[in-house]
């Protein structure tokens, strides 16, 4: 038992969270609680992982964009294939950002820790008084249009990817595919995601710290609520997974729901298994053209891609986290604030690493944007590794439906070339 829960990340998080409540729910503590020397040292947990956290965020952001965008240059020069698969995954990311934030909007609002940290001790990009299209554009200008190098210090995210996005795509179209600063990119980016790793392996003991700090302070509730709001995620997940993406295989190729789950059931259990695209990502191939007839040329251009940019299941759990975790920690999201969240919660799933618990880093720049409180990011971790391997199901599942859709659109265009008279 000890050897697993040794090796096993979620276990360790749910033990750290479990010994922190009952510490503060069954012994008699203090009144002078958070006075007292063992508090202060409790906290240092959480003082540290969110420090580290904050140390990262803005390099991670910068890189992951970067490679997720370089990584895209092959397929952008096949222009038609390239534009489709990049216009559909954008169109069903955005589908389900949107299903996460309405239906999170629509329903009664989380119930408010009884105390949480004060927001002036956070970054906080919105503006509380833009409530109008124009003041909302042009707060996200002011905001977006930074020196990169006063970004990154000052954390400010949107600047950041306005930088990353439009250093992307020079280097894309002025340098060759095979060029050394792309190698550069991902090695960087590796070496990042290692310290990113290593940091959340420090999130038991953060976690132990939060756990504690709001039960002694009366938030009791807090489980109760993670668990609703994981069981709300789980729901928006299934309906996006079983009616949204095959409605649109339907609706474009004629696909039936039986004929296209039957077909990539082994994909979607490997990614249920290893909570990861990228792992998944030969047996989706395979599976595309052996199971869905796609074409090489079809599978082999956008199944990569969608491994690197297509994340509907991240960027549904992003949007609802984010509203979920503002409602508990008090901050009052307005109209700049929503836009803020729908924004970053599309441009985190590109480049958004292959791997479990990959999300985790996009978050970070969602609740930053949103005025959030980082801590957050511990809160989330208690329920988010069984969460993580639903929605990395959905996201190969919507990898394989553009497969599917974008070689029908590549075979309509074949036919119609075919039929077009010659002319001379």
């Amino acid at each position: 038992m000890w050897a697993k829960l040794r090796l096993s990340l979620p276990l360790q998080l749910l033990f750290a969270a479990f010994l922190a409540w009952s510490i503060a729910t069954f012994l008699p503590l203090p009144s002078n609680l958070t006075q007292t020397s063992w508090y202060q040292l409790i906290m240092l947990g959480k003082t540290t992982y969110i420090g580290l956290l904050k140390m990262v965020v803005g390099i991670v952001v910068m890189l992951s964009l970067l490679q997720g965008i370089t990584s895209i240059g092959s397929t952008v020069k096949l222009k038609t294939i390239g534009r489709r698969t990049l216009l559909f995954y954008t169109f069903t990311t955005l589908i389900a950002v949107s299903l996460g934030l309405g239906a999170s909007l629509l329903l009664p609002a989380w119930q408010p820790l009884a105390s949480h940290v004060p927001l002036e001790s956070h970054v906080q990009l919105i503006d509380t008084e833009a409530t109008t299209g124009g003041a909302i554009a042009g707060k996200l200008l002011s905001m977006a249009l930074v020196n990169p190098v006063a970004a990154l210090a000052q954390g400010n995210l949107l600047a950041i990817v306005t930088f990353s996005f439009l250093l992307g795509i020079a280097l894309l179209f002025s340098l060759p595919e095979k060029h050394s600063i792309f190698e550069t990119l991902s090695g960087l980016n590796k070496a990042v995601n290692t310290v990113v790793s290593g940091i959340i392996k420090l999130a038991p003991i953060a976690v132990f710290s939060i756990v504690f700090e709001f039960t002694s302070n009366g938030n009791s509730g807090l489980f109760h609520q993670l668990f609703l709001f994981a069981l709300l995620v789980f729901a928006l997940t299934v309906f996006h997974g079983a009616v949204v993406l095959p409605s649109i295989a339907k609706l474009v190729t004629g696909i039936r729901f039986r004929t296209l789950f039957k077909a990539i059931s082994a994909p979607m259990a490997m990614a249920f298994a290893t909570s990861s695209s990228s792992a998944t990502l030969p047996l989706s191939m395979q599976v595309a053209e052996q199971e869905l007839n796609v074409s090489q040329s079809t599978s082999s251009m956008v199944l990569p891609l969608g491994a690197v940019m297509n994340m509907d299941g991240t960027a549904l759990f992003e949007g609802v986290a984010a509203i979920f975790l503002a409602q508990l920690f008090g901050v009052d999201l307005t109209t700049t604030g929503l836009v803020m969240i729908f924004i970053m919660a599309m441009i985190s799933s590109v480049g958004a690493p292959g791997m479990p618990s990959g999300s985790m880093s996009g978050m970070q720049m969602v609740l930053l944007a949103a005025g959030i409180p980082l801590e957050a990011i511990a809160i989330l971790l208690i329920i988010e590794r069984p969460l993580d391997t639903f929605r990395t199901a959905v996201n190969v599942e919507g990898d394989l439906v553009a497969s599917l859709v974008i070689d029908k659109w590549q075979q309509e265009d074949a036919l119609s070339g075919l039929s077009s008279p010659v002319t001379m």
